[in-house]
């Protein structure tokens, strides 16, 4: 199992990276140790919405949810492990909605 706890995350951007990288890492770790991956959990402290990404993120609300992908990682040492080991199945994603970056 892997818990992650994010002091500050941006809803529209930022978090769902954390999740894909984290849930790839939690993943490799279990592969790496002979194990099978638990649940991956998530907290955020201080989670939030640009004003700028409201439209968006309501646009991506109305969407229905689509059959998850799954991930396959090469067999191999984790610290060897690089982006081509990492194949991604069943990915079909709707079209992009753009969110500016906040600064």
């Amino acid at each position: 199992h892997c818990h992650l706890t994010q002091r500050s995350g941006d809803i529209a951007l930022g978090i769902p990276f954390n999740l894909a990288c984290y849930a790839a890492l939690t993943m490799a770790i279990a592969q790496e140790t002979g194990l099978e991956p638990g649940t991956f959990a998530h907290t955020i402290v201080d989670a939030h919405i640009y004003v700028n990404h409201i439209d968006g993120l309501k646009e991506q609300l109305t969407r229905t949810p689509k059959p998850l992908p799954s991930l396959t990682i090469a067999q191999k040492p984790i610290d060897q492990l690089t982006f081509d080991d990492f194949t991604l199945d069943g990915y079909d994603p709707d079209p992009v909605i753009r969110f500016e970056v906040a600064v």
